[in-house]
């Protein structure tokens, strides 16, 4: 044995009691609908059963490794535009998304660190897109929440003399930022409270610790820096009004 973890009766038992334990803490305990849980790990299993069955033959070749990246980029930036309440402004998600993704992998993958290779580039790839669009996802929402909420000193701040795009961003870039809270805690406390997915997965794939340890460290400050220039840019997009709500409440001057 490897250390790999192995398929069988007792995984399956395992998850479905993790899955229902979930499903009923979310719904007794009022957090939300515990039917949500259920269906997350169903899609789960059933998306990454799909995966294992096809990636084999997506890792034989370059250019379906690339239509490989590209879909995951595509349902991220559509995931996130639903998440934050604007499936109309997928394009400007995506530009935001983009803006990190695109020079993290450039640079890990142009300076040769991580091997352009099939093999390397969906793994880094989809750590990469998965942590962007949470952030971008996170800090939208918060924005969009604040110039909702704080109308008021939105208009103060523009009677004062403050451009439109000026007065959003005193609003939101504050709380937007918040949504960088868990890379930084993610990245201050590895392997001294976790030891995150990319670490375990090189470790069981026989690489040493120390292999392991260095793949974590370039996917942890990749991440964080890619989550950074999302942020950013979510959060001018946000005040530009490009990235917006289609609803009355939405502060007038921040849509332009």
């Amino acid at each position: 044995m490897n250390g790999a973890i192995g398929f069988g009766p007792a995984l399956i038992a395992v998850l479905a009691v993790l899955t229902l334990a979930g499903a009923a803490v979310v719904r007794f305990g009022q957090l939300g609908q515990g039917r949500a849980v259920v269906v997350a790990a169903v899609r789960a299993v059933a998306q990454l059963a799909l995966v294992s069955l096809v990636i084999t033959v997506i890792l034989r070749s370059d250019w379906l490794t690339g239509l490989f990246v590209l879909a995951m980029f595509s349902i991220a930036a559509a995931t996130s535009a639903s998440r934050i309440g604007v499936p109309r402004r997928i394009g400007w998600v995506a530009l935001s998304l983009a803006s990190g993704v695109v020079p993290v992998l450039g640079l890990v993958l142009g300076s040769g660190v991580v091997p352009a290779k099939p093999i390397s580039v969906v793994p880094v790839a989809g750590i990469v897109i998965g942590g962007s669009m949470t952030a971008t996802s996170q800090a939208a929402r918060r924005a969009l929440d604040e110039l909702k909420q704080r109308r008021g000193e939105y208009e103060a701040a523009l009677a004062l003399g403050f451009l439109p795009r000026h007065a959003a961003l005193e609003i939101c870039r504050p709380s937007a930022g918040h949504a960088l809270i868990p890379a930084l805690d993610q990245t201050r406390t590895v392997g001294l409270v976790t030891l995150p997915g990319a670490y375990v997965g090189v470790l069981l794939g026989g690489a040493s610790p120390l292999q392991a340890g260095t793949t974590q460290v370039l996917v942890l400050i990749g991440l964080l820096a890619a989550e950074a220039i999302a942020v950013l840019v979510t959060v001018q997009l946000v005040a530009a009004g490009s990235i917006r709500r289609d609803e009355p409440a939405q502060p007038s001057g921040a849509a332009r």
